[in-house]
């Protein structure tokens, strides 16, 4: 280890594991772990599963054991950027799905491939559980064992009893989800009914002083079989040795690597020829340069007031990190890069063209066409965020460019969130970033932010170019909590100046709402309804009935006028 490398705590943790098929003749119970380590060790974690075929069918062994498999497997193929809840939740119900499809031609499904499945999950300081059935998932607690699931069984008598959830069982499957803090010490207990119905607290207790915890599991097992049990016995023991520092695991090395002088043209950093700056802010410096092969790619440098900041550095990396795990045409691409660095940057590619800022100063009145146009290509670079259950979090006319053909990209990725990082590492990605006359009020608020704040910057985007102004002016900078928020007040984007249709400004108007769960439920829905009137619109305002509907319109007239003639020929006669 180099001198200067200081060694930082990581996740560890001691394993123990038994399994047997007790009083039956074949054991359908199955289990598995997988403890990997660098990167996926911190954005995926540790995991844990058991599943407990059921004793009706002579197939559950292969169901139980193609759920285990699949979650070990699966689970570490799904994006990082992903949460553990979305990415085993997947998994799970893809795989539920492929059993169920098994029992189509079954009888009954009780003879089919079925099975439970419950798994636990360590990433970072948090665990994480996943339960379907009546397999358990437990955590020791002083003298107690602290259940973390419940068993999904319906109970018709002493004696009646079956489960009301099971992998397989159904086309779709409900997976109950916790989350838990962990501690260093703490012992987490993974049991089949063939075991947890049959020990104690106690038990576990005496089984940990056992010279390792595979024995331990052992003697469970057979304190379970000695007591009665005539199922299979299959226990998992982990005790958690040591717990990682926010981010410790990351694969942020290149965040140590030494911030190098601002380039001049000419000059070449491993391999990149540098050619002219493009831009610099307090931060970061962008240079111009040329690959080996004469591709020319942006490079970006951290300005060297920030190379003693290390929470800035390491989130600097992550920004080519996440470049590289999009994959849209309208978000800024990661180049490629040598293996080895020798100095510390992001290397993108370039786009040639212009901010979205200077475009609108070019277009003061732009076409209602080229306006839909861009709003529709930013819409589709973020929904290649939000599918990786990230937010760009600094949405402004200074960070979208539109090359010399017109397609639109999305660019600065150095203030997005990665919910699978910040779960791994909270905090690690730092205070809210963004411009203010951008930002979603529930940011400013202390309300906690979702996609929808993308949206936000979106629609005030579109609507600055429509009209030049903000929606709201300066009120947004002044948001401290809830009731500034509520306080808002849209100022309408038609006026006699623009012409712009009414619906447009209906459709604006539920893009910015102060209340994230006023606007609209998919990016998709805002830009048709900025190409067509939508559902809002009519029904905000008051719609005609000659308009919403004609026949009855001149229905009612005629009853009108028969009315009137029988009146008047009633008074005639008279």
């Amino acid at each position: 280890m180099p001198k200067d490398t200081v060694a930082r705590p990581c996740l560890t943790v001691t394993l123990g594991q038994y399994s047997g098929a007790g009083r039956k003749p074949e054991n359908q119970d199955f289990h598995g772990a997988l403890i990997p380590s660098g990167s996926p060790l911190a954005l995926k974690g540790i995991t844990l599963a058991v599943a407990d075929g059921i004793s009706s069918s002579a197939v559950s062994g292969q169901a139980a054991e193609t759920a285990v498999k699949a979650l070990l497997d699966d689970y570490y193929a799904t994006p990082d950027a992903w949460t553990t809840r979305t990415a085993a939740t997947r998994v799970i119900a893809a795989t539920n799905a492929w059993l169920h499809g098994q029992n189509t031609s079954v009888a009954d499904v009780n003879a089919g491939h079925v099975c439970t499945l419950s798994a636990l999950i360590l990433k970072g300081r948090e665990g994480h559980v996943l339960h379907v059935g009546d397999s358990r998932v437990a955590r020791l607690s002083g003298a107690g064992l602290e259940a973390l699931t419940e068993d999904h069984r319906l109970v018709l008598s002493s004696t009646e009893n079956y489960l009301a959830r099971a992998m397989g069982a159904a086309r779709e499957v409900e997976v109950d989800y916790r989350r838990v803090r962990l501690s260093e010490g703490d012992v987490f207990v993974l049991t089949t009914d063939g075991v947890h119905e049959f020990i104690t607290a106690r038990d576990v207790v005496a089984a940990l002083a056992a010279p390792d915890l595979d024995t331990a599991a052992r003697r469970l097992a057979d304190v379970a079989l000695e007591r009665g049990s005539d199922d299979n016995l299959t226990v998992q023991l982990l005790r958690v040795e040591s717990l990682p520092e926010a981010g410790a695991e990351l694969s942020l090395d290149a965040a140590r690597l030494p911030v190098p002088p601002l380039p001049k043209a000419g000059q070449v950093i491993d391999g990149f020829r540098i050619l002219r700056p493009l831009h610099q802010t307090a931060r970061s410096h962008v240079y111009l340069a040329e690959d080996g092969q004469g591709q020319r790619v942006a490079l970006k440098i951290p300005a060297s007031e920030m190379a003693l900041d290390t929470d800035y550095l390491r989130r600097f990396v992550l920004e080519e990190w996440i470049a590289r795990r999009l994959a849209s045409a309208h978000v800024l691409r990661a180049a490629e890069a040598p293996a080895n660095r020798s100095a510390l940057y992001v290397v993108t590619e370039f786009v040639e063209g212009q901010t979205l800022r200077d475009w609108m100063a070019d277009h003061p009145q732009p076409d209602l066409a080229l306006v839909r146009d861009i709003v529709t290509q930013i819409a589709t670079g973020l929904r290649a965020f939000h599918r990786r259950e990230m937010r760009h979090q600094d949405l402004r006319p200074e960070n979208v460019m539109i090359d010399r053909t017109g397609t639109v990209k999305i660019i600065d990725l150095g203030s997005a969130s990665v919910a699978g990082v910040e779960e791994a590492a909270p905090g690690l990605l730092g205070d809210m970033p963004g411009t203010y006359q951008y930002t979603a009020p529930e940011y400013l608020s202390g309300q906690g932010a979702t996609w929808r704040a993308d949206q936000y910057a979106l629609g005030v985007i579109a609507y600055e170019m429509l009209t030049g102004r903000l929606p709201y002016g300066a009120q947004v900078a002044r948001v401290r909590n809830a009731r500034d928020q509520a306080r808002l007040s849209y100022t309408p984007a038609r006026d006699a100046e623009n012409g712009l249709p009414d619906w447009m400004d209906v459709a604006l108007k539920r893009a910015v709402h102060p209340d994230p769960a006023r606007r609209y439920e998919a990016l998709s829905e805002f830009v048709a309804d900025l190409r067509r009137p939508g559902s809002g619109y009519r029904a905000g305002r008051h719609v005609p009935l000659a308009e919403r509907n004609p026949v009855r319109f001149w229905q009612a007239v005629s009853a009108g006028l028969a009315l009137l003639c029988v009146v008047l020929m009633t008074q005639l006669a008279g």
